[in-house]
């Protein structure tokens, strides 16, 4: 992949590999500050970049599909983008969540880098143009956080070409907010795993959005420190258990779709926890503060004591079972809607596209509450590792995708039908994973039963969209792509697409928890015959402390 830069540069710095994720239980509480558990997967996206030319000069192996597109070097620059395949028409350098291009998450990254550098008051590196080409295999819209990959991943190479090191905590953090330059409010989990995960081992991976516990960062989320801010623990899973992936080949465009589905589901979360707020006591102004749920809990426990009972009796009681149109909202917080979320581009688009359409505001929060609660309950019984313990952790995932489904509605027909397939073929839980309304689901199986289970997928699921015509031939051989035998991923056939086991499908899967960030430092003389190139042996590093 490297050699695709040859022509342009002949010395490729750094090569920066991220691994893609699965999120095995904990769906859409990130951004409520509660704490998720994922692990990284077999699947990853890779960066490699040199310096050279005036312009930020972004590629993509899959030229095809996604075309090279170039921009300004300075960050804060306006008409500085050109996309190359838009005929080098200027464009403002702030990212056109109007209109996106793929090569936006890279740019994202690439401000994100100096918006953190400075937060902190360090000295700013100097923009020089950068050759970049990147290639991954995390299904695009699959939620396995393809997204999250291509941003770490870009931020990694962008520190390591200046000579700035940062700790994981740290990247985690900034890469998550610099992700919502293309237009999702997205909480921490994809990039807290993408860069901290470790073989062998899911992550429990929490957030404090608030400092708590730190005398410095307490209650200054914008200024806390990044190990405040993110933390990971090893959760090890029981030996018989093993994940399996699958694709339901309904593409979740979560930037596109993001105001009417997933942004629309941060703000239903904050107006619920303002209203619990106001109706627990709190003065107006005080409870437009209030950004999420998790910051209610001390006035849901003096009311209605601790624990999930507590939480969902206060849900039950405050909040009516209904649309919430924005009059009524207003009306019961005593603050306009336009006031609350003042400066803050995405709620207010928000509020423009869904205007006449309400909010669930009292479902909303009852998911929020629950799945959080069961996340803690699903490290418990991996823990406690007894007789039981398989069986209780797909039923947290039953759970799972029945409150996703039914309260948060952020499943489709086309998930519901896949995990109603896994369980049928003898998944101990299935649900689906990622932001949803499309994309992937996990399902827990017994290592010996995976191969007639991913077997029995592909007869109930896959083959009747081939057959009426959802999936076509023409399509296949990208989605059976087949890997050598022996169950290694070597790095030729994972940029190939290839799966690493003979006769799996990339849709369809079982994965072990893979590793984070990586980076090969690898030089390329310059080609003695068209077509030749020679490379240095590449050295593999940990991307950050």
């Amino acid at each position: 992949m490297a050699s695709d830069l040859v022509p342009v540069h002949t010395e490729v710095e750094s090569v920066y590999g991220l691994e893609g994720r699965v999120n095995l239980i904990g769906e859409h509480i990130d951004y409520e500050g509660y704490g998720v558990l994922p692990m990284a997967l077999r699947l990853d996206t890779v960066v490699a970049i040199a310096r050279g030319g005036d312009k930020l000069s972004v590629g993509n192996v899959e030229a095809e599909k996604f075309p090279l597109v170039e921009y300004d070097v300075d960050p804060n620059q306006e008409a500085g983008l050109r996309p190359a395949n838009r005929g080098g028409r200027d464009c403002l350098q702030e990212v056109d969540t109007a209109n996106h291009v793929w090569a936006n998450y890279f740019l994202a990254a690439y401000k994100g880098v100096f918006d953190h550098l400075s937060s902190k008051g360090e000295e700013l590196p100097k923009p020089t143009g950068l050759q970049v080409m990147i290639h991954g295999i995390v299904p695009l819209g699959g939620g396995l956080s393809s997204s999250a990959a291509i941003v770490c991943s870009s931020a990694l190479a962008v520190l390591a070409v200046n000579s700035i090191t940062l700790t994981k905590g740290e990247v985690a953090d900034f890469t998550c907010k610099a992700e919502r330059y293309v237009g999702v409010t997205s909480g921490g989990m994809d990039q807290a795993i993408s860069v901290m995960g470790q073989p062998n081992v899911a992550k429990l991976v929490e957030f404090n959005p608030v400092g708590l516990g730190c005398r410095v960062c307490e209650g200054h989320s914008e200024k806390q420190h990044p190990e405040c801010a993110v933390r990971a623990e090893d959760v090890h899973l029981p030996q018989p258990a093993t994940f399996v992936i699958a694709n339901s080949l309904t593409v979740s465009k979560k930037q596109e779709t993001a105001d009417k589905k997933y942004n629309l589901r941060v703000v239903e979360c904050r107006l619920a926890a303002a209203l619990i707020a106001r109706k627990l006591g709190s003065p107006s102004d005080a409870a437009a503060r209030v950004r999420t749920l998790r910051e209610v809990e001390p006035l849901i426990a003096a009311k209605y004591g601790e624990g999930l009972k507590g939480k969902l009796r206060a849900v039950e009681e405050l909040l009516d079972g209904g649309l919430y149109l924005q009059p009524r909202v207003e009306e019961e917080l005593g603050v306009p809607l336009a006031d609350v979320f003042a400066g803050e581009a995405s709620p207010l688009r928000v509020l423009g596209v869904v205007r006449d359409e309400g909010f669930k505001l009292r479902d909303r929060a009852a998911h929020v509450y629950s799945e959080a609660d069961r996340v803690y309950a699903f490290q418990a019984a991996a823990a406690d590792g007894g007789d039981s313990a398989m069986a209780d952790l797909g039923a947290l995932m039953d759970a799972s995708h029945a409150s996703c489904s039914k309260l948060y509605e952020c499943s489709c027909p086309e998930l519901d039908s896949l995990v109603a397939v896994a369980k049928g073929a003898g998944a101990l839980g299935a649900r689906l994973t990622g932001a949803g309304w499309g994309g992937c689901t996990v399902s827990l199986v017994q290592r010996e039963q995976v191969g007639p289970f991913i077997q029995r997928l592909r007869e109930e699921y896959f083959d009747p969209l081939l057959k009426a015509g959802r999936v076509t031939e023409g399509e296949m051989p990208e989605v059976r792509a087949q890997g050598p035998r022996g169950g290694g991923v070597p790095g030729g056939a994972r940029r190939a697409g290839m799966s690493g086991e003979e006769g799996t499908w990339l849709v369809l899967f079982a994965s072990p928890p893979s590793s984070g960030a990586a980076v090969l430092r690898v030089k390329l003389a310059p080609p003695q015959e068209e077509g030749a190139a020679g490379a240095e042996e590449p050295a593999r590093e940990p991307a950050a402390a």
